[in-house]
């Protein structure tokens, strides 16, 4: 009857012994203990099996009919530097042993030994070797930390000269494009003399692409802000049905030209929200324009504020468009515009959703976005309650 095979992943365990009782011996004993067991009768062939193979020990004589032990201590540390080594001497070779500890040989053992010696040697030098692997595996881990925290700190260094380019670049185009912009509308009254049809039109063309343009300045320098904000700048409370009424105002007419209805079915609820007034104008004038951009006439937006356990949430549902399951993840990527929208021709910036995520962000919020492409969308903010 055959022994059982030992369990996939036990510890392997090279025996070097000139001995073949001391070889046989010891594989016995280990191998009942669920170990995977070599042996090896001579330097050469002990350097041959360390050669080819991975072992967690190495029980090693001293005296080899070709040469000391010792001599496979530094091939051994060279295959794994953790693989720990046993000495087996007898009682002329202590010495030996002992020298042999000094190159680095973990302990050991005296001949003639017993099973219980052998186990308790082995198990010992077993517990070294994970603890050692355990050690070095937490040095891996602190210098990944701080390899990462090193890169994290480089990549905010970044973030912030990014932001103060775009601060910079933005505030330095907005001046000269508004005023182009208001030269345009000059000539497009006819203030500077009369035009033909021809002339008008182009220069409402002109005068439309200057809108963009200083949109996508203005939402520039928006994003730019919501990045740059003074950390220790405090926040306070907020009423969020007074922000968003505030802010439909502001929408109703646009929202009216374009045949789209707004619906407030409970903007009752008097919540209170740690924010700033121009940050959270922010958030609600994006999430509620762009509601109404992207909703073809005849469509409705719907706006509501309600209390989630200890949150406040305002929700804006449309009628509109619609975004993909697999462009959901990239919205409040900076310049990134679903396909839908693209399609639609209708003009954006694709700044909005990230000026939005950042100034939540400040404010300690989140953002929840489901959509179904041609049916709609609901965007759900939600910010931390002041409790009173």
């Amino acid at each position: 009857m055959s022994a059982a095979a030992p369990p996939a992943g036990a510890p392997r365990i090279l025996v070097i012994d000139d001995e073949e009782g001391i070889r046989q011996g010891c594989a016995r004993a280990l191998g009942s203990q669920g170990f995977q067991v070599e042996t090896a009768g001579t330097l050469a062939e002990g350097r041959r099996l360390i050669e080819l193979a991975h072992f967690d020990l190495v029980l090693l004589d001293v005296m080899l009919p070709d040469g000391q032990g010792t001599a496979l201590l530094k091939p051994i540390r060279a295959r794994d530097a953790e693989t720990v080594s046993v000495i087996i001497t007898g009682f002329a070779t202590v010495e030996l042993a002992v020298d042999a500890i000094k190159q680095g040989a973990y302990d050991f053992i005296s001949k003639p030994f017993d099973t219980d010696l052998l186990l308790l040697t082995v198990n010992q030098g077993l517990e070294k070797r994970r603890l050692s692997l355990e050690t070095r595996r937490l040095l891996g881990m602190e210098q990944e930390a701080a390899r990462l925290a090193r890169d994290k700190q480089e990549m905010e260094r970044l973030d912030q000269f990014k932001s103060a380019f775009m601060l910079t670049v933005a505030h330095e185009l907005r001046s000269p494009v508004a005023a182009a912009q208001s030269l345009l509308r000059t000539m497009l009254r006819g203030l500077a003399g009369e035009l033909n049809e021809q002339q008008r039109e182009i220069l409402r063309r002109v005068e439309v692409r200057h809108g963009q343009l200083l949109e996508l300045i203005n939402d520039l320098l928006s994003l730019a802000a919501s990045k740059t904000y003074d950390p220790d700048q405090p926040l306070q409370p907020v009423s969020l049905s007074l922000a968003v009424r505030r802010v439909l105002d502001g929408f109703a007419l646009q929202a009216q030209e374009k045949g789209v209805q707004i619906l407030t079915p409970n903007l009752t609820t008097d919540l209170v929200v740690q924010a700033s007034d121009d940050g959270l104008n922010k958030v609600l004038a994006n999430l509620i324009g762009n509601a109404v951009k992207y909703t073809p006439s005849g469509g409705q937006v719907e706006v509501g504020v309600r209390r989630q356990g200890n949150l406040a949430e305002v929700s804006v549902t449309d009628t509109g468009i619609g975004i993909s399951a697999e462009e959901l993840p990239r919205l409040g990527t900076e310049f990134f515009r679903a396909q839908s929208a693209k399609r639609a021709e209708i003009p954006g910036t694709g700044l909005g959703l990230s000026i939005v995520s950042e100034q939540l962000r400040r404010f300690g919020g989140t953002l929840e976005i489901t959509s179904t492409p041609g049916k709609g969308s609901t965007f759900a903010a939600r910010l931390p309650l002041v409790t009173r």
